[in-house]
């Protein structure tokens, strides 16, 4: 696998070594030794989870505070704008964004690291999103940030398309007034 950072040093990009020919392909799609060799992060799933949404879903921006997430994120079905917003206080990158397209046909998977905000958009017609969790989830301490809060600004793309979204992410606070990771 290939590990390519985003402008946020630990948002990685993962594009897995895909092998195919006119029956169809192959791809190891996560080997923990391999993951901890090319990146050097540690971890363990606890949690998978699939979720398939229809064009124009917009889910997000969620994290958890008490029980915070890593997530390995990827798309089987379809094509998604999955986006991840860092909400470490004290980060450099504190309220910045990174967005990348995650589809069935580039492979590509990303890693959201604890202390950051979930996003995806999806493109196609459905699309089937699979992540994997470094903690389980807990819906108490879920809390959730506005789509398209001005302070965060993030370039959606959404070609016309009004997101159809959740009551949940209709409610969500905007990064002034939301509580974030110290």
């Amino acid at each position: 696998m290939q590990v390519i950072k985003t402008l946020i040093d630990d948002v990685l990009l993962i594009e897995p070594k895909v092998f195919g020919d006119q029956r169809g392909f192959f791809m190891e799609s996560f080997n923990l030794r391999v993951w901890r060799e090319k990146t050097g992060v540690e971890f363990n799933f606890v949690q998978s989870n699939h979720s398939r949404s229809s064009q124009g879903v917009l889910r997000g921006i969620h994290y958890q505070l008490k029980h915070p997430q890593g997530k390995l994120v990827r798309v089987v079905n379809g094509m998604v704008f999955d986006v991840a917003v860092d909400l470490r206080k004290k980060s450099p990158t504190f309220g910045r964004w990174v967005g990348e397209i995650l589809s069935a046909d580039n492979k590509r998977q990303l890693w959201v690291p604890e202390g950051f905000g979930h996003a995806f958009f999806v493109m196609s017609e459905t699309a089937d999103f699979l992540y994997q969790t470094t903690d389980y989830y807990h819906p108490e301490d879920e809390h959730c940030l506005l789509w398209n809060d001005p302070a965060i600004g993030i370039d959606w793309p959404l070609d016309g398309l009004t997101p159809l979204l959740s009551e949940k992410d209709l409610r969500g606070k905007r990064l002034g007034e939301a509580a974030v990771y110290e």
